[in-house]
């Protein structure tokens, strides 16, 4: 599990075809690895992946094709960079939200301009993944933990401080970009606690007695 807070912001060093995956190279810029033992879990702007190899400066991470379809790493290349996060510790500051590295799909940068000393971004997300985006929610874009400002349709934007355009790699983003969408985890899980098929018994009225009341009007 991550948070969504961004520890450190690296770069692509190679992308190489492995047997019908990829293997990625990435130098970890300012990122603390001597923490970190192989196949320990790095966040890399958005998808969680697995450190297979360390060279002091970097690790290496194999990318399946799953990933590559699904995530952005498809538009990356050499000297690219991205957004760094290891796994939380249990004594690890949740100043973020519960964040899985499992991006879900691919939100396109609609619109960016400045609001006061902030950026508005407006984002598309797609059809099947709008409806889990809440105003006062939360969503992670490239790895990064952020609060939905507004909601309109497919469409939510989000305002970015300076210290998130600064110390991330969304201040390189221009409109027509795709990003890394990973929505609420408890919003997904909430709604297969509704509606799933598989999940005999957990009616509305089961979830209110087993403690989820706060979630109706007002809660």
């Amino acid at each position: 599990m991550f948070t969504g807070i961004v520890q450190a912001v690296g770069t692509i060093r190679s992308v190489t075809p492995a047997g019908g995956d990829w293997r990625v190279w990435i130098d970890a810029g300012d990122l603390e690895l001597s923490d970190v033992a192989l196949g320990d879990s790095i966040a890399v702007s958005g998808p969680c992946l697995t450190a297979v190899a360390l060279d002091g400066a970097g690790f290496a991470a194999d990318v399946s094709t799953e990933t590559w379809e699904r995530t952005a790493f498809g538009d990356l290349g050499v000297g690219d960079r991205v957004n760094l996060e290891k796994a939380l510790l249990p004594t690890t500051r949740l100043g973020g939200h519960l964040v899985s590295g499992h991006v879900d799909g691919l939100a396109e940068l609609r619109e960016r301009r400045p609001e006061g000393r902030s950026e508005r971004f407006t984002l598309e997300a797609p059809d099947h993944l709008a409806r889990y985006v809440a105003e006062k929610g939360s969503v992670c874009l490239d790895g990064v933990s952020l609060t939905v400002n507004g909601v309109s349709g497919p469409r939510f934007h989000v305002n970015l401080v300076p210290h998130t355009v600064a110390h991330t790699t969304l201040g390189d983003r221009r409109p027509g970009d795709r990003l890394n969408l990973e929505v609420d985890l408890i919003a997904r899980y909430l709604e297969r606690l509704l509606h799933g098929g598989e999940a005999p018994g957990l009616d509305p009225e089961s979830l209110v007695r087993a403690g989820f009341g706060g979630l109706s009007e007002g809660g």
